[in-house]
């Protein structure tokens, strides 16, 4: 019997970052979920032509939704639809997945963000996260740490 080794994901499977998200937040928790998507939205995705920066997740009545992504049509669109680039899409999650958030993000200061979108097996899946809200001084010291890293990084390479 061979092992079935997991594929991370690589630059070329992730099609969209939401880096705002990891700089204003700590997450705490992620889970994956699926979307529901229009024909017109999974060939924008191929396109690359997606921004996570403004989005956020809402859960109401049960459900999951993305508000706030903006997947802009290409021009080569069908005529006979209107696409709407920042319409509300369904995530697709257990109900226990939304039971979990739910929970979670009533308690004080916790928010459901999205991290990152990327192919899985040829669907489209959202990464989210449990997150809680940064404070200044937080980001500040973030900030710093990445800077020594940097810094560090040029040292060692200067040396050699």
């Amino acid at each position: 019997m061979r092992a079935v080794s997991k594929k991370k994901k690589t630059p070329e499977n992730v099609i969209a970052l939401n880096r705002k998200a990891r700089f204003e937040f700590h997450i705490e928790e992620t889970m994956e979920a699926g979307l529901a998507l229009e024909g017109w939205e999974v060939k924008s995705l191929r396109a690359g032509r997606v921004n996570l920066q403004e989005a956020y997740v809402l859960i109401r009545r049960g459900e999951a939704w993305l508000i706030g992504c903006t997947i802009t049509p290409l021009p080569t669109a069908s005529t006979h639809i209107k696409p709407d680039p920042t319409r509300t899409r369904r995530l697709l999650l257990h109900k226990k997945e939304i039971a979990r958030l739910t929970g979670a993000a009533d308690r004080e200061g916790y928010t459901v963000v999205p991290l990152d979108l990327h192919w899985k097996r040829g669907k489209a899946k959202l990464s989210i996260g449990l997150a809680k809200g940064k404070k200044k001084h937080d980001k500040r010291a973030d900030q710093k740490e990445q800077d020594w890293q940097r810094q560090k990084q040029r040292l060692m390479k200067h040396k050699v």
